[in-house]
């Protein structure tokens, strides 16, 4: 009962701390870091995984319809744009008080003596963002009246999933719910990507980046807590079938993300070094032969260094004369590379472990994270004609950078994906995406598509070795991973979290105005 009254007044924190953090301008970009952060990474983390394990590849499209299809519907029926958005508010409201009614029942196994207190200390760590998130979404919208009745909801619901019968969590069992939570787990992150109170005022917006970092190291502190006591959980057997919270789930994921950011991150820094170096020696983005500005497009030569050192040397020679071949041939028919570099610093070091961070870790946090969802074992993508498809699907709305393109690669070769699709990832991520084809004819893309296809066909039929990594001391990888994080916590700093996930998107998020 004590684990129950804890989570209760978990959810009370929410409206103490908006009541804080809303006093100031500062404070309130704070706030949403956190929460853009900390709720964000909550569904990625505990729900995402559980509802691909048993709802398959089709979670995928449903997630991807709650998230994008309330912006779909907008532009389309812009006089109804505030009723679609309120749906979509209401959609994700009514998908968290779902998630607390197994919050519950995870409090009634925390009592019990062979599930550990951390199973209880990991609901109720992520509780607190949830009723932030709650009062932050409501609060500025339909008032404190409303905001109270739903908190108070969730605390009732808690408390059915904590006295219930076995016969209504079966009923809620994702076995059941699997595409529906899906749909709603994409309108809770469509919610919180498009900040729907937040006065869009840019000049406000840049004064206060500093603070919204500050809120989302804080956010991923608090994941880091919340994965910690998945963890613990899972190393004491605390895992159930009627909860979101399969610690054993949450805690592989998270060792193997961890696995690939130790091995990537010596390189990475050494891939920062490189591009300090080239622009040091004047290979810059702002050059005037277009031949030059294509080949860093495609290939940095940072990325060279991710593709040599973690796919091995077939790879990398691989990528290094696709890339020069593209580079030549799009060179001479005068094409035009999207999103170029603004501001560049004069200072190497500045360029290559501020400029090229800025631009490049998203993609790095990016295409580990899609790695590690489509290559998930519960994929039916093995086919390496299926999974050029997905790659060449996943591409077109994105604007990956050469370095992100690379990670994927890496990650995708460690997931077991076919030497075709690694290698199509290399050359095709940093070329293949819509705002990229708006600036060529038919003719021009059909022939780059065509030249990236032949080279794909032709590893596909010779065959390549499997990739192979060079094993570097783990003390070696631990210092490296620090310095990672600390160069991208700089990052989030100068930023800003929304800026930081900008980069990801070939149109920029719009604002809501209702």
């Amino acid at each position: 009962m004590l684990y129950l009254v804890a989570s209760c007044i978990a959810l009370l924190f929410g409206p103490l701390c908006y009541r804080f953090f809303s006093q100031g301008s500062g404070l309130q970009k704070a706030l949403d870091g956190f929460i853009f952060v900390s709720l964000g990474g909550l569904v990625l983390i505990h729900i995402m995984p559980e509802l691909l394990e048993h709802g398959g590849w089709l979670t995928l499209v449903f997630v991807a319809l709650g998230l994008w299809g309330p912006t779909a519907s907008e532009r389309v029926f812009h006089q109804y744009s505030h009723v679609t958005h309120n749906i979509t508010l209401a959609l994700g409201i009514g998908g968290l008080l779902l998630h607390t009614i197994t919050d519950g029942s995870a409090m009634v196994l925390a009592q019990q003596d062979n599930y550990s207190i951390m199973l209880a200390i990991g609901v109720i760590l992520h509780r607190l963002p949830v009723g932030l998130a709650i009062w932050w979404l409501l609060k500025p919208q339909v008032g404190s009246k409303w905001a109270s009745l739903v908190i108070a909801a969730m605390m009732l619901l808690t408390a059915v999933g904590y006295f219930g019968s076995e016969q209504v969590l079966d009923q809620l069992s994702l076995e059941n719910t699997a595409l529906l939570q899906a749909f709603v787990t994409g309108s809770i992150l469509h919610v919180v990507l498009h900040q729907p109170h937040v006065e869009h005022d840019q000049q406000q917006t840049d004064k206060y980046q500093y603070h919204a970092g500050v809120g989302s190291l804080l956010g991923l502190g608090l994941l880091a807590l919340m994965l910690h006591f998945d963890a613990g959980c899972s190393a004491n057997g605390d895992v159930h079938d009627h909860s979101h919270h399969h610690g054993h789930d949450h805690a592989q994921g998270f060792e193997q993300l961890l696995d690939w950011l130790l091995l990537v991150a010596p390189y990475l820094v050494l891939a920062y070094l490189g591009a300090a170096l080239r622009f040091k020696f004047d290979l810059k983005p702002d050059s005037h032969h277009l031949f030059a500005q294509w080949l860093q497009r495609l290939i940095g030569p940072e990325a060279l260094i991710i593709s040599l050192m973690l796919l091995g040397p077939v790879y990398g020679v691989i990528h290094l004369l696709v890339a020069l071949a593209l580079s030549l041939l799009l060179s001479k028919q005068v094409i035009a590379v999207t999103d170029p570099h603004s501001q560049l610093p004069s200072n190497s070091w500045q360029f290559g472990f501020s400029h090229i961070v800025d631009r490049s870790a998203p993609w790095v946090i990016f295409s580990l994270v899609v790695a590690h969802v489509i290559g998930h074992p519960s994929m039916p993508f093995a086919n390496p004609y299926i999974q050029l498809a997905i790659l060449f699907a996943v591409f077109l709305p994105l604007r990956f950078c050469n370095l992100g393109a690379a990670i994927l690669a890496v990650a995708l070769a460690l997931s077991g994906w076919s030497a075709a699709a690694v290698v199509f990832v290399l050359i095709a991520a940093p070329l293949i995406n819509l705002a990229q084809f708006k600036l060529m004819s038919a003719l021009q893309i059909a022939m780059s598509i065509a030249c990236i296809m032949v080279a794909v066909a032709a590893i596909n039929a010779i065959g390549l070795p499997q990739a192979s990594q060079y094993s570097l001391p783990s003390w070696l990888n631990g210092i490296s991973l620090a310095i990672i994080a600390l160069l991208f916590s700089a990052s989030l700093l100068r930023v800003g979290p929304r800026k930081f996930l900008a980069r990801l998107m070939l149109s920029r998020p719009h604002a809501h105005h209702h």
